[in-house]
């Protein structure tokens, strides 16, 4: 049996390592400076993008206030943030609850789609179904290159949904794509930091959402 690799992770570490103090000082100097750069990454975008994320957040509650609903999708991990914003917006923790739905939520219809369609359009298709005029759809996409993920958005523009993608490195094609309406870029190459910085950027997005319902007080 082989063991999986890990240098992507820790490059530091020598496969013969035995020295078991120098090994944890190393593992613990890393820690530190990765959940520093992720720190440093979160606050540069959050700052960045405020101006943005407070006017899109007015824009989504008016849609909201107007019977929109909102579809997230992703592949992988971006897949979980999809759900994971689906689920923010439906299961809040306080708050206006919103309809929202995750389009990796239901295995039987991703797969189905998959496999009689092509993997391409898993996403695209469901907004065929689901989506209507002024609508919004949510993309979430590491590279920004993912091709389902491009498609949706295609596709959402045909019929008229606001569009919004979240993506790393430089936005690839859904940054270029000419689909997306506001597109929040995450410049790094790390994608563990990427997705961090995402996660802290659709709850920023939420937020500013929430900030337009008012709360209910307790009698």
């Amino acid at each position: 049996m082989t063991t999986e690799p890990t240098g992507f992770l820790y490059p530091f570490i020598d496969s013969e390592e035995t020295d078991t103090p120098a090994l944890l000082a190393d593992l613990a100097a890393s820690a530190r400076a990765k959940a520093a750069e992720s720190r440093r990454l979160r606050a540069a975008a959050l700052e960045a993008c405020a101006a943005e994320i407070a006017d899109l957040g007015t824009t989504l509650a008016e849609r909201f206030a107007g019977g929109a609903r909102l579809f997230c999708f992703g592949n992988g991990g971006s897949a979980t943030d999809a759900a994971a914003f689906a689920t923010l917006l439906t299961r809040p923790p306080f708050g206006r609850a919103l309809p929202a739905r995750s389009l990796v939520a239901d295995e039987a219809i991703v797969s189905a789609l998959g496999n009689d369609v092509g993997y391409d359009l898993v996403f695209s298709r469901q907004l065929i179904a689901y989506g209507a005029r002024d609508d919004v759809a949510v993309g979430f996409s590491t590279s920004g290159n993912s091709a389902n993920v491009i498609a949706a958005f295609e596709q959402a523009r045909r019929r008229g949904l606001a569009t919004i993608g979240f993506a790393g490195y430089e936005g690839g094609d859904m940054r270029t794509c000419g689909y997306v309406d506001h597109c929040f870029v995450v410049a790094s190459e790390s994608v563990h930091r990427i997705q961090e910085t995402q996660s802290a950027l659709s709850l920023a997005l939420w937020q500013a959402i929430q900030a337009h319902f008012p709360v209910a007080m307790a009698s």
